[in-house]
């Protein structure tokens, strides 16, 4: 197996909010990956791709970075991790660039079917001087526990690599079920918390909270504002209740909502919190949406990117692709038995967007992605 070329990517701007290039070898579909990552960056491509694959990257690295690599790797196994399995492929390779910080990591399978940190190493590149700091053989990452001021940054950024899918909205899923009203620290990534978390922003972000009711009202017009308190039957339970337009008191709760409403308020949520973190990764969010819906969570995205919070979500929707320009694109393919990806180019496409959209562009397949 060809090594990685693990030259640090550097960044001229010193940007510290971004992740600007990860590195990707020997992952399920993705045999070598190099790819430049901007602010807002849409996947797109058909059904088996790879576009899943990559961002279920992010979940391995957030595992390994919770100390949770044994118990994830030996509930996924090693071979469905490792490119087309242990007799092909011995390592897997990842290498995240953040500018003046990096982190990397190389797993090798161990006898018991799960998979052992072979090298894991945490850069810091101050202006002159290149450094980095290593560990060998592990069985889970020093990076978490670490009491380096070096790797504060890395925790960060790691710590929030979470996976956010609202797919689930059947009679029993998390997002219609009620909430312990503590569990709010964070809207959860299949956001079985929502309505403990927006009672949370009610309380204590009053105005980022109206801004959700706000715009759910945009595309949703019968609805007119929740109605968020305590179960009084158990203060330490909280329903998503909210109010119909012209019925005040008619109760309604989250049994009452479509799937596509339901989606839509956790969407909104999650993009329209008042503490963004660093990065949002989204699988599919067009799933179950108005096309009014669509373009509203793009307006959403882009709000999400222009106040810091790194965007990077996998759909297969033209109507979300029409609203974004065509650096913020990367269209994914399977080439010769691997995922290749490919950013967009503007200068490419000038002559073509003068008549066609983007969502144009994709199903006549005049860019990459294989729509159909």
């Amino acid at each position: 197996m060809q090594v990685l070329n693990l030259k640090p990517y550097k960044d001229e701007s010193n940007s510290e909010i971004m992740l600007k290039n990860i590195k990707i070898e020997g992952y399920k579909s993705i045999r070598r990956l190099d790819l430049d990552l901007g602010m807002i960056n849409l996947l797109i491509g058909s059904n088996g791709v790879g576009k899943s694959n990559f961002i279920s990257f992010f979940k391995f690295i957030n595992n390994i970075y919770e100390l949770r690599l044994q118990k994830y790797a030996l509930t996924q196994g090693a071979d469905n991790l490792l490119y087309y399995g242990r007799k092909n492929t011995d390592q897997i390779k990842g290498y995240l660039g953040f500018g003046d910080n990096a982190y990397e990591v190389i797993l090798e399978p161990s006898e018991n079917g799960s998979l052992f940190i072979a090298t894991e190493k945490s850069y810091y590149y101050p202006a002159r001087n290149n450094t980095y700091f290593d560990e060998f053989n592990l069985q889970e990452s020093w990076i978490k526990n670490s009491s380096t001021k070096r790797n504060d940054y890395l925790r960060y950024h790691l710590s929030t690599f979470k996976i956010y899918h609202f797919h689930d909205t059947s009679p029993s899923a998390p997002l219609r079920t009620p909430a312990n009203i503590n569990d709010n620290r964070i809207l959860k990534e299949n956001g079985d918390n929502l309505a403990a978390y927006l009672y949370y922003l009610q309380e204590k972000h009053p105005k980022s909270f109206k801004r959700i009711e706000k715009t759910i009202a945009s595309i949703a017009p019968f609805f007119e504002r929740f109605n968020l308190e305590p179960d009084r039957l158990d203060e330490t339970r909280i329903k998503l209740i909210w109010n119909e337009v012209d019925q005040p008191d008619t109760y309604f709760d989250a049994s009452h909502l479509s799937d596509g409403s339901l989606r839509f308020m956790a969407l909104t949520t999650l993009l329209l919190q008042p503490e963004l973190p660093r990065i949002i990764i989204i699988d599919e969010p067009e799933l179950g949406l108005h096309p009014v819906a669509v373009n509203k969570l793009a307006g959403l995205i882009k709000s999400a990117a222009a106040k810091g919070c790194q965007v990077i979500v996998s759909t297969q929707s033209v109507n979300l692709l029409n609203n974004f320009e065509p650096e913020n694109i990367i269209t994914v393919d399977k080439v010769d038995n691997q995922s290749s990806f490919d950013r967009l180019d503007d200068n490419d496409l000038d002559r073509w967007l003068d008549d066609y959209s983007m969502g144009e562009l994709w199903t006549k397949s005049i860019i990459k992605g294989q729509p159909q």
